[in-house]
């Protein structure tokens, strides 16, 4: 007979701030670390029930009196481009996918700042440096990757690609693809960049067999967030189960998800 002991995690409460996504309102989060051998295997079982990865801590929120963030996933298997999203991919057709381990560099970094100063300039992420942004990428004790959009040269398919357009920190998963951060060329809004790294993961999880792709947390009247309800059918993780949310009546947002 053999001894085997359960590892069963601890889970912690943090202390109430102020929400970042609803003015007046305070957040609070449930965590637990991510570590030891069965790290990925707790990450895969508590994405099921909600749960999000920020480097080794897997996270959902526990708000007194709100239940506004939903976390959210697109079912690869049912998901249609609809014309626009139909264009984008056109419109990038110059750009080619290049999927690295999850290890910093110097071109990442520094297209970060760019996009942050651009687009989150007084957010919490604002004084983000090299330090912080390799324990982002680098302190993972799951199958991390970093997804790379380049420029090639239509002109010579067989040229190495140039340019740093885009890049998303991804988790692979036993059910699919977790989009953990992205960020682009923020003068290249015109390629609706963060709407085509949505996109090329659906397809990519397509390939990969896999069924879902999560986008992380949702909430209906934040319209930084709206972006992910027009990737239908979507659904999100709503008393204690995962439910197909109905699509948006008509376009709330008029940019590029950030």
């Amino acid at each position: 007979m053999t001894d085997q002991s359960v590892h069963f995690p601890q889970f912690y409460m943090t202390l109430p701030a102020p929400c970042p996504y609803l003015p007046g309102r305070q957040e609070r989060k449930v965590f637990t670390e991510l570590s030891g051998h069965d790290a990925a295997a707790l990450n895969d079982a508590l994405s099921l029930i909600g749960f999000r990865r920020s480097q080794r801590v897997a996270y959902r929120p526990a708000c007194e009196g709100c239940a506004a963030c939903l976390s959210v996933r697109v079912p690869v298997a049912d998901f249609a481009p609809d014309r626009r999203m139909r264009r984008i991919r056109k419109l990038n057709a110059d750009l080619i996918e290049q999927v690295t381990p999850a290890w910093v560099t110097d071109e990442q970094f520094l297209l970060l700042r760019d996009y942050i100063d651009a687009r989150h300039a007084s957010g919490g992420m604002a004084d983000m440096d090299l330090y912080d942004f390799t324990a982002m990428v680098e302190d993972t004790a799951v199958d991390t990757q970093m997804v790379e959009y380049r420029l090639r040269n239509l002109d010579d398919p067989a040229a190495a690609p140039s340019r740093l357009l885009a890049a998303c920190l991804t988790d692979v998963m036993d059910d699919g693809l977790s989009m953990i951060y992205s960020f682009y060329a923020p003068e290249q809004s015109a390629r609706s960049l963060g709407t085509l790294m949505i996109l090329a993961h659906i397809e990519r999880t397509r390939r990969l067999g896999l069924p879902y792709v999560y986008l992380g947390y949702w909430i209906e009247n934040c319209r930084k967030m709206s972006y992910k309800a027009d990737f239908q059918p979507l659904e999100a993780f709503r008393g204690e189960r995962w439910v197909r949310l109905a699509p948006p009546t008509a376009r709330h947002h008029q940019k590029d998800p950030s």
